[in-house]
């Protein structure tokens, strides 16, 4: 597998997507994609376990649960998340569903919808259709582009998705199978409220190879716990948040046999998890990325529980903030998280990208290192936290970032 760092949704065959100014609430910039496929696709999704859903969340399952088989467009909006917007909001959603099919010329149930903003307000309707007219038009005179061209339409995608994101996220890789080769492309938003499982973000998934829907679901179910579900920003879920994937068989390429399915789905979760870390790397007000490690634990839940817990407590986070190595706060944040262990087997490293570990603490105690040594490593913009409880030998990692000012100041006013 082979990454391509200026890839896009657009990279797989038969993909096509544009990017246009609706005002919905921004007035400076696109913030309206549309992606289309030339040809139906197998489609999953993965959606926010909030209990507060938005009308595209609701919008979306029943149109999965109708029809994962032939899909063919996704339309994006950012400025608005349709979200808490009652009856209204969720015809509004359903209306911009036949919006998109009359206008690209296939059914409303063939439709995907996400958005992302202010939760509370509706959209405005007379905006946004004027909107998908203009993205459809301007598709429709790019059926026929070069690569570059194709490319720089992901781009304007990706880029039309964000809110308080300062850079787009996408991604591509070259997938070589038993059969042939695919393709998978990606883009995703998020900048705050992250949080497994999930948070304020969306994530397109497209691919070139011809893969049943349920092996389509699996494949995705597997590669978001080991990506989006393993990141961490402030603690929050939202609700839209959704991971779409939409296989088109464009490439001619099959997965119909265990060996690329394999292969398939290691690529594809490995795109996700780049995906991810982009993400946490794009914090709000973020100037540290920290892997977090626990390892040692009896079960990987535990170890997952442990991590999290270490990623999301405001004493560590703003600790990472001011270059502090207070490793206490990290033990006594493991303590709290509801998995037994005993304190005095624990022991904890901090390094930079997994090489020259610093231990800070054996069996429960400090030990004699130089604190100019832990300091200069929490300085770093990226650096890695392993703790070992001593129970067993399952681990998991999860991806966080620091909490500084500027993430109050983004925070503290978003809404007006």
């Amino acid at each position: 597998m082979n990454f391509s760092p200026d890839g896009t949704v657009t990279t797989p065959q038969g993909f096509r997507a544009t990017a246009v100014s609706a005002y919905i609430k921004y007035p400076d910039r696109p913030d309206l994609a549309l992606v289309v496929s030339d040809m139906d696709c197998s489609a999953t999704a993965v959606f926010t376990k909030n209990q507060v859903v938005a009308a595209p969340v609701v919008v979306d399952r029943a149109t999965l649960k109708a029809n994962n088989s032939h899909i063919r467009a996704v339309l994006i909006n950012s400025g608005n998340a349709n979200a808490s917007t009652g009856q209204p909001g969720l015809e509004n959603a359903r209306h911009t569903q036949a919006l998109v099919a009359t206008a690209v010329g296939c059914a409303a149930d063939e439709v995907l919808v996400m958005s992302t903003g202010v939760i509370g307000v509706q959209l405005p309707m007379d905006r946004l259709q004027a909107g998908i007219a203009a993205a459809a038009n301007r598709l429709e005179s790019a059926t026929a582009v070069s690569p570059e061209a194709k490319e720089a339409a992901g781009l304007s995608a990706a880029k039309a998705i964000m809110t308080t994101d300062t850079r787009p996220k996408h991604l591509a890789a070259l997938v070589e199978l038993p059969g042939g080769v695919v393709t998978i492309g990606g883009m995703a938003k998020g900048a705050g409220m992250i949080h497994p499982n999930m948070a304020t973000m969306l994530s397109l998934i497209t691919t070139d190879a011809a893969i049943a829907p349920d092996v389509l679901a699996d494949m995705l179910k597997t590669a978001v716990n080991h990506s989006f579900n393993r990141i961490s920003i402030d603690g929050d879920t939202s609700t839209n948040d959704t991971v779409l994937l939409l296989a088109n068989g464009a490439s001619g390429v099959a997965i119909d046999n265990h060996d690329s399915a394999v292969v398939f789905a290691e690529a594809l979760t490995a795109l996700c998890a780049e995906l991810a870390r982009m993400i946490v790397k794009d914090g709000e007000g973020a100037t540290k990325f920290v892997e977090i490690v626990v390892s040692g634990a009896e079960t990987a839940v535990d170890a997952h529980t442990v991590a999290n817990t270490i990623a999301t407590s405001p004493l560590v986070k703003t600790a990472f903030a001011g270059s502090d190595a207070n490793w206490g706060r990290i033990l006594a944040a493991a303590g709290r998280a509801g998995v037994a262990f005993d304190q005095y087997q624990t022991n904890l490293w901090v390094g930079v990208q997994h090489t020259d570990e610093l231990q800070l603490v054996h069996q429960g105690t400090p030990t004699h290192y130089a604190e100019s040594d832990a300091a200069a490593i929490f300085a770093q913009p990226e650096f890695m936290i392993r703790l070992d409880l001593g129970r067993g030998s399952a681990r998991d990692t999860v991806w966080t970032c620091d909490l500084s000012h500027d993430y109050v100041a983004i925070n503290a006013d978003y809404r007006t």
